[in-house]
C-alpha cells in the first residue's frame, strides 16, 4: 500500500541528491548548536559537505528530464552506448569531438560527435540518460551551467555544447 503518489515519489526522487544534501546540513547545524566540542567541528564540515551535495543534486535534477524515453543509455568504461528502437551506436568518451542539443519537434535530443562514425543521437529523456551528466561535468573546459539553461530553455535551433578545440579554422573569422 503507497501512501505517496506516484507524482510526488516522482519530484522527490528527482532531487534525491539535493535533498540528502539538506538532509546533511540539518544534521550538522544540529550537531553545530548542540553540546559543542568534537561534534561542533564533525558538523561544520557536515555542513560544507551538505552545501556541496546540494549543490550538485540541484544541478543534477536540473539535467534529469523523467526518463521513460525511446532507447536505454549504459555509460561503461569510458564509453557511452545507445540502444534505440530505431537505431543506436556507442562513443568513446576520449574521442568526442563535441555535444550539440538538437531540438526535434517536442523530443530534443544529444548528438554526440566523433572523428570517423556517424554521429550518435540520444533523446535526452531515454532511460538512464541522467548518467550522461556526469560524463558531460567531467569534460574539460565544459559550462555546466550553459548547458543545464540551454535543457531547460529548449532553443529551437541546435547548440553546440561543448566542443574540443575550435570547430572553426583560427583564420576564418565570423565578420
Amino acid at each position: 500500500m503507497n501512501f505517496i503518489r506516484p507524482e510526488l515519489r516522482a519530484a522527490l526522487w528527482r532531487w534525491r541528491e539535493a535533498l540528502a544534501g539538506v538532509a546533511l546540513m540539518v544534521l550538522g547545524l544540529w550537531w553545530m548548536l548542540g553540546p559543542g566540542g568534537l561534534l561542533g567541528w564533525v558538523g561544520g564540515a557536515l555542513v560544507l559537505g551538505g552545501l556541496a551535495q546540494g549543490f550538485v543534486g540541484v544541478q543534477k535534477a536540473r539535467f534529469r528530464s523523467g526518463g521513460g524515453g525511446p532507447g536505454v543509455v549504459q555509460v561503461d568504461e569510458g564509453q557511452i552506448t545507445y540502444f534505440g528502437p530505431l537505431g543506436g551506436g556507442a562513443v568513446a568518451v576520449a574521442d568526442l569531438r563535441s555535444i550539440a542539443l538538437h531540438p526535434a519537434g517536442r523530443l530534443a535530443h544529444w548528438v554526440l560527435d566523433q572523428p570517423g562514425q556517424p554521429e550518435l543521437q540520444i533523446p535526452v529523456n531515454a532511460e538512464g540518460s541522467e548518467a550522461l551528466f556526469d560524463v558531460f561535468a567531467a569534460l574539460p573546459g565544459i559550462r555546466t551551467e550553459r548547458m543545464l539553461a540551454e535543457l531547460q530553455n529548449r532553443s529551437p535551433h541546435p547548440v553546440v555544447i561543448w566542443s574540443r578545440g575550435r570547430l572553426r579554422p583560427e583564420h576564418q573569422r565570423l565578420h
